[in-house]
């Protein structure tokens, strides 16, 4: 079971070396969920488990790039490069667990969450949060990996996963555990880097917005009214 202090310590690894073991290796899927925004001027853009800011770069200059992330290490090598002029799309790189964010409902244009559904504690408590301060309509691009199939790759994925504490995300989240915790099916699966082995999943924001279904639910609605 994974918690933050786990996946905090994980990346306290990994910070120094992370741009060399997961730099240009799943850089296709970042560019991707990145391409897959409006990005019109002046449009509030929230990155989740934004790291070391590889994806930074790739946003227009006439917007307004949020990122958040749980480790203090990735963050500050993030603000470093490009908390500066620059990089005038970056507003903000703040410290904060995903599965509480600190912004007001509707708030942000478009969402992007690179490669973290896997690592947060409880990733449908995330796409909840995501959602809410997201405007209804608006895309959210999820990329990340998901578990094989069958074959080997699902075998090596099983017995990875008694590590996962230690490696900081889950080598066996399912595609399909995933979706039925969000509770509807994306607009659309990409997949992307080397052999597909991640996928960029699109969603778009429920004009009911999570808190307002359940509240509709107690009161005898039905889910389809999401």
């Amino acid at each position: 079971m994974m918690d933050l202090s786990s996946v905090r310590r994980a990346y306290r690894f990994y910070a120094p070396v992370y741009n060399y073991i997961f730099g240009r290796i799943v850089d296709e899927g970042r560019r991707a969920a990145v391409s897959g925004l409006r990005q019109q001027a002046g449009d509030r853009i929230l990155e989740i488990g934004v790291g070391t800011g590889l994806s930074l770069p790739l946003y227009q200059s006439h917007v307004e790039v949020t990122g958040v992330d749980v480790s203090t290490e990735m963050l500050q090598i993030a603000r470093r490069r490009f908390l500066n002029a620059k990089y005038p799309q970056v507003k903000a790189l703040l410290e904060m667990d995903a599965q509480e964010l600190d912004f007001p409902d509707n708030y942000f244009h478009g969402t992007v969450a690179m490669y973290v559904a896997s690592v947060v504690p409880d990733p449908q408590k995330m796409m909840q949060e995501i959602f809410r301060v997201s405007q209804p309509g608006a895309p959210v691009l999820v990329v990340n990996h998901f578990a094989s199939e069958k074959g080997l790759a699902r075998s090596m994925e099983s017995k990875l996963a008694h590590f996962s504490k230690r490696l900081g995300f889950r080598p066996d989240f399912s595609l399909d555990h995933f979706v039925e915790l969000i509770g509807f099916e994306p607009a659309a699966v990409k997949a992307v880097n080397i052999g597909g082995y991640w996928k960029l999943l699109e969603f778009h924001t429920p004009h009911k917005k999570p808190a307002e279904a359940e509240s509709c639910c107690a009161n005898g609605c039905s889910n389809g009214n999401l």
